[in-house]
């Protein structure tokens, strides 16, 4: 058991080989830190965050894939992120409905997902809009601003993804050795995991707000973000990971949040984590999170007036990512249980006949 506990510990810790070019980590800083300077300069913070947080689509170019394919692939999600942000607004009035809601399209973004073969990092940053625009406090004056400033930001990331395009069309992240698998998934199956994810999304979501903590959009993104594992001893990795890449990173947080004390070295420091976060996330997971703590953390410190001590927030921001790692492991161990996957399969394709003879 103990050489066991060693051996995953050990796999969980594993430094893995990476083939992703740093130019493409230079991309995404870009993309993430443009708007936030603008939007300093124009003394417009609040919405240079919106715009920051929307130049994470640029995680969703294809590297392997002509310059028309990239651009496609680039603006659909573009396009999703728009609608996952305008449902999270939309529906925020109600912490139930807003949870309700959410839960209902997490369902649909996976199965969306799922059948469009979709390359990591999926439906993780969809869930995470509209999981960050339901807890943003619903006031029907501001929507179509936020909305147009988040489209902007995808504008800009499509922009600075077809100059990259053209100036280096060559340097893709192919390797022709590498043969992709394709896992090809049972129709019902798919849409058992889409349920089963909705639900904890739902379930986390609508936690958030009776636990009523300052930034609760982090339990669901924490639970999304372990459920994304490919198998379910992967999740209880990922999950490991997060809370260890979280404690460990806090320490880095409270260094930052005590010395950095304007906006120009927070803006600045989230460029170079950025840039960290995308050298390192396929390498090791924990590590990538270690650096990930400390850049939401710098974000939410830009644009709230309002924030807790330093201290407090570090424990508050502990607490909802360990919440949400656990829920996730719970959710991820439900999603990879193939005899619960075989009955349910079962009792779908029962009720979709029934259906259809009464239909008839």
């Amino acid at each position: 058991m103990k050489l066991q506990a060693k051996e995953e510990l050990k796999k969980a810790l594993a430094i893995k080989k990476s083939e992703r070019p740093w130019h493409i980590a230079l991309l995404a800083s870009l993309c993430v830190g443009s708007p936030l300077l603008l939007g300093l300069y124009f003394n417009q913070f609040t919405f240079g965050f919106l715009a920051a947080i929307s130049g994470t689509v640029i995680l969703y170019l294809p590297l392997n894939a002509s310059t028309t394919i990239r651009m496609i692939t680039l603006l659909t999600c573009s396009f999703g992120y728009i609608i996952s942000f305008t449902v999270g607004l939309l529906f925020s009035f109600d912490p139930l409905i807003s949870s309700l809601t959410f839960g209902l399209f997490a369902i649909a973004i996976h199965w969306i997902t799922l059948n469009y073969k979709l390359k990591p990092p999926g439906n993780f940053f969809f869930l995470f809009i509209a999981s960050l625009a339901s807890f943003q406090g619903f006031s029907i004056e501001d929507i179509p601003q936020k909305i147009g400033t988040l489209a902007l930001g995808t504008i800009f990331s499509c922009l600075l993804a077809l100059i990259y395009c053209l100036l280096a069309p060559n340097l893709f992240w192919v390797n022709k050795k590498t043969i992709l698998k394709t896992i090809r998934k049972n129709k019902k199956i798919q849409l058992l995991e889409a349920l089963i994810l909705g639900f904890f999304m739902f379930a986390t979501t609508y936690l958030g707000h009776i636990l009523a903590f300052k930034n609760p959009y982090w339990i669901p993104i924490s639970c999304a973000a372990v459920m994304q594992g490919a198998t379910l001893n992967h999740i209880w990795q990922r999950s490991f990971q997060r809370i260890l890449g979280t404690f460990t990173g806090l320490i880095l947080s409270w260094f930052l949040l005590s010395y950095l004390d304007n906006l120009l070295g927070i803006c600045l420091a989230i460029i170079i984590l950025q840039f960290c976060i995308e050298i390192v996330i396929i390498k090791q997971y924990a590590l990538a999170v270690f650096f990930i703590t400390p850049m939401t953390l710098l974000m939410a410190e830009a644009t709230n007036p309002n924030l807790l001590p330093t201290n407090q927030l570090i424990q508050t921001r502990a607490l909802e990512i360990t919440i949400g790692s656990i829920l996730g492991a719970i959710g991820g161990w439900f999603i990879h249980q193939e005899k619960l996957k075989y009955h349910a399969a079962k009792g779908i394709q029962k009720i979709s006949i029934s259906i259809k003879k009464k239909l008839k």
